[in-house]
């Protein structure tokens, strides 16, 4: 896969690092989530586990019981660059901790995510814990953030606590279910818009003069 990404001109490889095994989603064990017939998800190794339906029994979770190894340590982002010229992202950090782990395994960036709130629960909210990991990491890689941005106000909340960047899920998958790649571009364009008009009410003139000061805790 490493070397399909590379062939295929991708600029970097995200390793997940919050998912040795699936959280308890209780919805996809009430409908036996499996892959529709018909479909088949090419990139997934070992993907018939996905196509299987069993009452009260998600197939997700089964595929990544038996093809997710829960025992790998910080030592595989090593692996990883031994094998691949391409930048490594680590996904899945939410404390200092282990943004200072990431760092010192050589990631080049890290996106602090706590995968959609899906993995565990009553983990924090990503924007309540950037501040702190950014802080931790001092520059010293490249910091994104995920889960939550709906809005543009978002993503300068996101900016101004740290992040370089944000990255959206759901939003867009919204927009492609409405109206197709259409929509996608729509969710795009009205949270750039939202951004743009979000700088100019706050008087920043460039995405350089998003910083803390913007941010006021009650």
């Amino acid at each position: 896969m490493v070397s399909r990404a590379e062939a295929a001109g991708y600029g970097a490889l995200v390793l997940t690092v919050d998912a040795p095994r699936l959280g308890l989603r209780e919805r996809d064990l009430r409908n036996a989530f499996s892959i529709p017939e018909g479909y088949e998800p090419a990139n997934i190794p070992r993907a018939e586990t996905f196509m299987r339906s069993e009452a009260r029994s998600s197939a997700i979770a089964r595929h990544a019981a038996t093809a997710f190894d829960a025992s790998i340590t910080w030592d595989v982002v090593g692996w990883l660059r031994s094998i691949s010229r391409l930048p490594i992202v680590v996904k899945g950090v939410l404390t200092p901790e282990d943004a200072e782990c990431a760092v010192a395994a050589g990631a080049d960036a890290i996106i602090v995510s706590n995968h959609g709130g899906r993995q565990l629960d009553s983990t924090p909210a990503t924007i309540d814990v950037i501040e702190e990991v950014a802080g931790t990491v001092a520059g010293r890689c490249e910091i994104y953030l995920d889960g939550g941005i709906r809005r543009g106000i978002d993503v300068v909340k996101a900016l101004a606590l740290g992040a370089r960047a944000v990255l959206i899920g759901r939003p867009h998958v919204w927009g492609l279910a409405a109206e197709g790649e259409r929509g996608v571009h729509a969710v795009i364009e009205q949270l750039a818009e939202e951004l743009r008009l979000a700088m100019i009410l706050l008087g920043c003139a460039s995405i350089a003069e998003i910083g803390p000061s913007l941010i006021r805790r009650g």
